[in-house]
């Protein structure tokens, strides 16, 4: 019973995997890195980076796309060069980029046109830590969309014909007020359009599962106040927590919704989902990561957003 995605990818050799939204995502690509690589691809890694990257001696490759490498200087947030730390202690040595979190979609394309052309890239996998990067623009609630939709488009501009993206950590932006209820009706539209690829549960019996849980810890040891909110709710929920369960002090005045849907990974391809972005147009030619957030606002002061809904369970 193996699921659509990975019939796609039997024969692809170098996949790129980037973290779509910023922070974190990449992390949450790690399960698929460990389990791509016991299968014999070349994994190159990349994510849309927080991080202050000029103050780290990262060697930019061209303006905002920069190498992270053993040697790039520590600075209090880095979760690039810690995931990589971590992945060097299993005795891997994969290239690893960050995308600096200021770039529009334009030069962003042009970041990810120089890693494929670099690594001779067959196979493009986009990571969302989350899924927002699920979100179309009219829903009522749409979590932290500016970051994803920028990668999305940027990714979708290669026109590589093996592009997908995975979600991983279903009910995480209940902190962020997205709308579920959207969400899951965004999928069964992108189930019709055949853009879906299926869904795998990541346990914590399963070695990449066990692998991720290790890397999450050495994430917290690493970056003590700035434990990521999505990697510790998927963390939670693999050992079992369930409902207002608070891995990290970030989340006190909130409710939380830890809950076993977070461990599935939703598969699609990437096309599927960067055509149905609302706002495509108001940010497919930005420079800078400003612009594509005053075209989004431009587009939702415009548009007519679908009511709020409940899952009605």
């Amino acid at each position: 019973m193996q699921i659509p995605f990975f019939e796609a990818i039997a024969n692809s050799r170098t996949i790129l995997l980037a973290g779509a939204g910023g922070g974190f995502d990449i992390a949450s690509g790690i399960p698929l890195y460990t389990y791509l690589r016991r299968l014999g691809k070349k994994v190159v890694l990349a994510n849309l980076s927080f991080t202050a990257l000029s103050f780290t001696d990262c060697q930019a490759i061209i303006p905002g796309v920069y190498e992270v490498t053993a040697e790039s200087g520590d600075v209090p947030y880095f979760p690039e060069k810690y995931i990589l730390e971590w992945i060097r202690d299993q005795g891997e040595t994969p290239a690893m980029y960050a995308f600096s979190n200021k770039l529009g979609v334009r030069p962003l394309a042009e970041g990810y046109a120089a890693l494929i052309q670099a690594h001779a890239i067959d196979t493009l996998v986009m990571v969302d830590g989350g899924t927002d990067s699920l979100m179309f623009g009219d829903e009522s609630g749409v979590g932290t969309i500016i970051e994803d939709a920028c990668s999305i488009v940027a990714a979708s501009l290669q026109r590589m014909p093996l592009s997908f993206l995975v979600a991983v950590g279903f009910g995480v932006e209940h902190f962020h007020k997205l709308d579920h209820h959207a969400c899951l009706e965004n999928i069964a539209t992108l189930i019709k359009s055949d853009a879906y690829l299926g869904a795998v549960s990541l346990t914590k019996e399963m070695p990449d599962g066990e692998s991720y849980l290790k890397l999450v810890a050495y994430l917290n040891s690493r970056q003590p106040t700035h434990m990521s909110i999505v990697t510790n709710s998927l963390a939670s929920a693999m050992k079992g927590e369930f409902g207002d369960f608070h891995p990290t002090p970030r989340t006190g005045n909130s409710e939380q919704f830890i809950n076993p849907l977070m461990g599935l990974l939703w598969f699609f391809t990437l096309e599927g989902i960067a055509s149905r972005i609302t706002f495509r147009p108001e940010i497919e030619d930005s420079r800078t990561m400003d612009e594509v957030a005053k075209g989004f606002t431009r587009y939702r002061n415009m548009t007519q957003r679908r009511p709020l809904k409940k899952i009605p369970l």
